[in-house]
């Protein structure tokens, strides 16, 4: 018989989907044990009690059985709220949504998850509080590079370490090349120098120091460019969350023309 472990542990709801007639399968990504999904039995009747803790994007403080194998379940929760902003705006939850899908595919359910954890709730809450959704997204993206068997080599120049000259990244030698070293690749980004000291400096900062990041469109534009290349050539994911992103990107350049 599968141990059991009824508990208390902080937690965000990532997804949920109907099971059965009147049950629903949730999964959320906890402090302690990782992603686990919770079996909710009756959570679709009117007047669930626990209807408002099992909402999307919602995080708190759970008691539930928890269980190392098959599904687990939630007995109550306590001290929950749910991410206003993200909950409300189509831009943000899509954001907010692609950062939990790269959590979800980059980690086996059940694994702790050490810092993710507190990272994956920092930038959902950052988001939340208005920070620029695409900028806290791509720093979840760079440092989860590594995650996925991806680690670009950003402190310098790949060839000759040196940091002293103009910089440029390189998808063929895994990482950047300073402009003594272009030649040996002319298929390089070509990306813009304040987008590349972007790039270097998302793979080391520190969310928890973060006070505010402001960066033009244009640069914005070419970090996602760079970004997305380096996620299409490397680790083959073709998520659903990111493409509508991509979409949403589409629908603002045909209302700016209209």
């Amino acid at each position: 018989m599968a141990q059991r472990e009824i508990t208390d542990f902080n937690g965000v709801v990532m997804l949920r989907k109907d099971y059965r007639e009147r049950d629903m399968l949730v999964k959320i990504l906890t402090d302690r044990f990782g992603k686990k999904m919770f079996f909710i039995r009756g959570a679709r009747k009117r007047g669930f009690r626990l209807a408002a803790a099992i909402l999307p994007f919602t995080h708190g403080t759970f008691i539930g059985d928890v269980r190392p194998e098959g599904l687990s379940f939630i007995n109550a929760a306590k001290e929950y709220r749910q991410w206003q902003s993200i909950s409300q705006d189509i831009t943000l939850n899509a954001y907010a949504t692609y950062i939990l899908n790269l959590i979800d595919v980059a980690f086996p359910d059940g694994q702790p998850l050490e810092r993710w954890y507190e990272q994956t709730q920092l930038a959902l809450r950052y988001i939340d509080d208005g920070f620029d959704p695409q900028i806290i997204t791509n720093i979840m993206e760079v440092q989860l590079l590594q995650v996925f068997g991806v680690a670009p080599h950003l402190e310098s120049c790949v060839v000759c370490q040196r940091t002293d000259l103009p910089l440029d990244y390189s998808q063929s030698y895994g990482g950047v090349l300073c402009q003594q070293h272009w030649s040996l690749d002319p298929y390089r980004f070509h990306g813009s120098a304040r987008a590349i000291y972007l790039l270097r400096l998302f793979s080391i900062i520190d969310l928890r120091k973060l006070n505010s990041i402001t960066v033009k469109p244009a640069t914005k534009q070419d970090l996602k460019r760079m970004i997305d290349r380096i996620y299409q050539d490397s680790t083959g994911l073709a998520l659903k969350s990111k493409h509508f992103i991509d979409e949403m990107a589409n629908w603002d350049g045909l209302l700016k023309r209209d």
